[in-house]
């Protein structure tokens, strides 16, 4: 056979576990291949063997994807602002208690902070979110019987802000902060009444607030008081009796407002709410630093007056953050973004029938450019659990229309209520089921053992697929982000003390 015809001879190759034979070094385990991390300028070169994340890089740092390692990045005002992955700059946390749900918004706020953007924790019921703040070098305002007060007729800065922005030009703009103010001040006064009455006011009395108001701006001097606006509405102008139609008669106008006087003196006096909202502000909210409403000395069996809390903290949060955006719109100070933080939503929804239109109010008049806002709660059962059915699509619509919906673990019977808001597979709704299991039982260890789902998270925006997330602390957190240290603190007190007795600790 000529040599220049034979076939060529084919290179023998090793099997995809080595070469095979006795002797060769075949191998029945193979080992992953290391993975590393780097920009497009690093590892431009590997191609083909580079891969992208498949999570967002952009915003704060929250953990490790749980099936690929890599690294996600979240937050409501980068996804909505730079990254354009959501059309609102809003976020629902859902999950059970002692999760993490604090931990993630406070990991949020931390590096927002880094950003320039300032956190506002408008009513921190545990608190949760005192020690960051104030590691922030924030401002913290504590509420509560003779603790602090919050006067809920008080406009803050925006009767000051009005008189700035008329003296540089803009009388719309002034109007409209001016016009903003009355709005929040006569919804905080009918939730108050709402709470006081388990039920809302009525239309005619609706009308007479909103007129006695105007006329005790127009003839009072200085910052009223609920009490001031008990003697309007005793005195009885011509303009609000107008509004009574009483008709010309005395006798008629004090049979109409009798109700509405009785609720006030109630506030005014004491009553279930205490005299929290009646006297004035004592801690004026500022708008250039981090702020946190402490109300954690308010009991919980108090319920009604967490809510009132709640609702007043959040008035004057959204207030002051319409007060700064005016201004710098009309260039008068520096432009900044405010990260709000809605913590325990489910308090304020329960304390009567008609918070949601109020919660509802307060939250819709917040629309201005650069301002996320955080929404947490435990389950949707909370959400729904209302009264009326008008209120539960409420209810369940902030969940509907927030940004971003981060769920934590959950029970199965959830799964339904959840999906009707949020569409998730079954492979996710088993992934959040299984989160919510209790730890495994060890008494042996002598420590706490971590639930399954504490610190993970399931990120889902519209119709996509969820991010499921570790959330990981630095050091530094781990140090003020511990919301179990009054267990902790009775631990070692306990451990003293059986050491005393000759136990072991």
């Amino acid at each position: 056979m000529n040599p220049a015809s034979a076939p060529p001879v084919r290179a023998q190759r090793p099997s995809p576990r080595g070469w095979l034979g006795r002797g060769r070094g075949a191998s029945n385990y193979v080992q992953a291949p290391a993975e590393w991390r780097g920009t497009t300028v690093q590892v431009c070169g590997l191609w083909p063997f580079a891969i992208g994340t498949g999570t967002p890089m952009v915003g704060v740092p929250i953990g490790r994807h749980i099936h690929t390692g890599a690294t996600l990045c979240c937050d409501p005002i980068s996804w909505f602002q730079s990254a354009h992955l959501i059309s609102n700059p809003s976020a629902f946390v859902l999950g059970k208690p002692g999760i993490g749900k604090s931990t993630l918004i406070r990991r949020m706020a931390t590096g927002l902070s880094g950003y320039g953007v300032m956190p506002l924790v408008l009513g921190d019921l545990k608190p949760d979110y005192v020690d960051l703040i104030e590691a922030l070098g924030g401002q913290v305002i504590r509420l509560g019987r003779g603790r602090g007060s919050l006067n809920v007729l008080d406009p803050g800065e925006a009767t000051d802000a009005a008189t700035r922005l008329r003296a540089a030009g803009f009388a719309k703009q002034a109007a409209q902060v001016v016009a903003d103010a009355h709005g929040r001040r006569h919804t905080m006064v009918s939730a108050l009444l709402t709470i006081m009455r388990q039920a809302p006011p009525s239309d005619r009395e609706e009308t007479i607030l909103d007129r006695a108001l105007k006329v005790l701006d127009e003839r009072h001097a200085g910052v009223p008081v609920l009490g001031d606006l008990l003697k309007v509405i005793q005195e009885g102008p011509a303009e609000v009796r107008a509004v009574a139609l009483d008709r010309g008669d005395r006798t008629r106008y004090e049979t109409i407002t009798e109700d509405l006087e009785a609720s006030l003196i109630g506030l005014v006096g004491g009553g279930r709410l205490g005299e929290l909202f009646s006297q004035q502000t004592t801690n004026p909210m500022r708008r250039d630093k981090p702020v946190v409403y402490d109300v954690s000395s308010i009991e919980d069996s108090d319920m009604d007056l967490q809510a009132a809390a709640l609702l007043a903290c959040w008035s004057a949060g959204f207030g002051t953050v319409n007060v700064a955006n005016a201004l710098a719109d009309a260039s008068l100070e520096p432009r900044r973004h405010y990260f709000v933080i809605l913590d325990e939503l489910w308090r304020a929804l329960r304390a009567g029938r008609g918070m949601v239109d109020r919660v509802d109010a307060l939250t819709r008049l917040n629309r201005t450019r650069g301002v996320g806002v955080a929404m947490i709660s435990h389950t949707m059962s909370d959400l729904l659990a209302l009264a009326s059915e008008e209120d539960r699509m409420k209810a369940k619509g902030f969940v509907e229309r927030s940004g971003m919906v981060i769920c934590g673990g959950l029970p199965a019977a959830e799964m339904g209520q959840l999906t009707s808001a949020v569409p998730l597979s079954r492979a996710e709704q088993d992934l959040l089921i299984g989160w919510q299991d209790p730890p495994a039982w060890d008494s042996t260890a002598g420590r706490e053992a971590d639930p399954p789902g504490r610190g993970k998270f399931l990120v889902k925006v519209g119709g996509r697929p969820g991010i499921p997330v570790t959330v990981e602390l630095t050091p530094v957190e781990l140090s003020i982000n511990d919301t179990n240290e009054l267990w902790r603190t009775q631990s070692r007190i306990g451990a003293i003390a059986d050491a005393g007795r000759g136990g072991v600790v």
